[in-house]
């Protein structure tokens, strides 16, 4: 048994590679640039798109909100609007609340 134990003790440690450190670096910039095609990319194209949307929204807009909710602009100010949801029935939002701007008619439709 004690033979056993004195050549495990004996044996050397196993060496790391010379560029080893290299090779960790390049795999955390890779790792960087995956996550920036598949994350940081695509939330900054819909970020911008939603800006765009937010600025061509006009007086008589027939939108869609986070909640669901739809409705037609009838007043838009700095940073709210103001969608009629049913005759007489008018609801003040937040304009980032609008996720979408629908096809003219939808509202008549449903």
């Amino acid at each position: 048994m004690l033979l056993f134990i004195s050549s495990a003790m004996a044996q050397q440690a196993g060496q790391v590679p010379e560029n080893a450190a290299a090779i960790q670096f390049g795999f955390l910039i890779l790792l960087f640039v995956v996550f920036y095609f598949v994350a940081i990319r695509p939330q900054r194209k819909r970020q911008k798109d939603h800006e765009k949307m937010m600025g061509e929204l006009s007086k008589g807009d027939e939108v869609a909100t986070i909640a669901g909710l739809l409705g037609k602009v009838t007043k838009l100010e700095d940073s709210y609007v103001v969608l009629q949801v049913a005759d007489n029935v008018e609801m003040k939002f937040q304009k980032h609340a609008v996720s979408g701007i629908l096809p003219k008619g939808t509202l008549k439709s449903i």
